[in-house]
């Protein structure tokens, strides 16, 4: 049995995209830039400190530096919510709607996006062999993210749903309206996420963009959130049971 809100379908046709004035689409695009600097700007500036400084330039794992996190994306979730209510909009016009059939869907997503990855990770190591005449290397998990505090089990909760609702369910919906270009809104949404997870170097960052891409090709085709959300969700259980 599935339940769900009632709300309004998305259609991908060229003829569903609204025509915009130059002030409209200046302030659309202005909305954007805050939502995402007010969510990811410091995500971004620290994943390239510690890229550029290696794993031990990492602030220490706390309940407070987890409480941070826990603050910071709760704003920001409220920033977008206040800035699609402008436009007499909601989390379910980004298709954001509770149903099971859709956390089953999430599930399988899950799994061909870990495949992707894998994949995807053995791939850029045979390139890097080929052209460094090594395997790369760089900083795991466990090098950050070790004994995590109690506060990071609600902040892991939250997180699906502040990434895939703002750089994946968000920023591909307004580049798509704004630019009419789903190729664009792929690479921005997966290109903003390889940057705010380039703390695991470049390697890293660029395999674990293979499970990204999946979510954005299934957002970008059905234009429903929540099973990406799911798929991150359990992606991000698995690992925090592991740290344990």
């Amino acid at each position: 049995m599935t339940t769900s809100i009632a709300a309004p379908v998305v259609s991908t046709s060229e003829n569903a995209f609204p025509e915009l004035s130059a002030a409209e689409r200046r302030q659309r695009w202005f909305e954007v830039c805050l939502v995402l600097l007010v969510a990811l700007g410091a995500f971004i500036l620290s994943s390239l400190y510690v890229l550029v400084h290696g794993p031990s330039a990492f602030t220490q794992l706390s309940n407070l530096r987890a409480a941070s996190g826990l603050l910071q994306e709760s704003a920001a979730l409220l920033v977008l919510g206040y800035v699609l209510s402008r436009r007499g909009m909601s989390f379910a016009h980004l298709g954001f709607r509770w149903s099971l059939r859709d956390v089953r869907i999430g599930l399988l997503l899950m799994l061909l996006a870990w495949i992707a990855y894998a994949f995807g990770s053995v791939a850029i190591q045979v390139v890097h062999r080929v052209l460094f005449g090594a395997y790369g290397s760089g900083p795991r998990a466990q090098d950050f993210f070790a004994h995590p505090p109690v506060l990071f089990i609600p902040f892991s909760l939250l997180n699906p749903f502040f990434e895939e609702l703002i750089v994946r369910a968000y920023l591909m919906t307004e580049v798509i309206e704004l630019t009419r270009s789903r190729a664009l809104a792929v690479a921005l949404s997966v290109g903003i996420q390889f940057l705010y997870h380039l703390y695991y170097g470049l390697v890293g960052a660029v395999s674990v963009s293979f499970f990204f891409l999946v979510l954005a090709l299934y957002y970008l085709r059905s234009r429903k959130a929540l099973p990406v959300i799911v798929a991150h969700a359990f992606v991000d259980i698995y690992a925090l049971i592991r740290l344990w």
